[in-house]
């Protein structure tokens, strides 16, 4: 006797995917998952367990940061190693830019620190080092 899974209410399926539901609609609005059949009675949506796993794997895109573009090219080339290992080649790059771009920033907010801290304390020394800090780290963020 085979065991029939249910299909998944919207509530469930937010649970399960920590997508809010105005993103599930946005989703299906889009075209990024495919028109999610409604329950005969309510109207409600009820997701299939194939959707329901694609919604899983689109959430966790989303959290790496994947815009919905290369959302649709992961989906769309699923059969496609070759793709899949550069979409996600060319995500890791941009993230690797992005985190050295942060550490920018974070040093010139650090040398921002040590410069006020200095002139708090009236360390005029300090206070130049992280004023030339601040200017050498300013050439970066640029």
């Amino acid at each position: 006797m085979a065991v029939s899974i249910q299909a998944a209410s919207i509530k469930d399926v937010t649970r399960r995917s920590g997508l809010p539901e105005a993103t599930l609609r946005y989703y299906e609005r889009i075209g990024l998952i495919a028109p999610v059949p409604r329950d005969g009675s309510s109207g409600h949506r009820r997701y299939d367990p194939a959707t329901v796993d694609t919604i899983e794997a689109l959430a966790c895109l989303r959290a790496a940061g994947m815009s919905i573009d290369d959302m649709r090219a992961y989906l769309d080339g699923m059969s496609d190693a070759t793709r899949q290992r550069e979409l996600f080649e060319r995500h890791s790059a941009r993230l690797a830019d992005e985190i050295e771009r942060l550490r920018v920033r974070r040093r010139y907010l650090d040398a921002k620190v040590r410069l006020w801290g200095a002139r708090e304390r009236g360390d005029t020394a300090e206070e130049q080092r992280a004023a030339d800090e601040v200017l050498a780290v300013t050439g970066e963020l640029r």
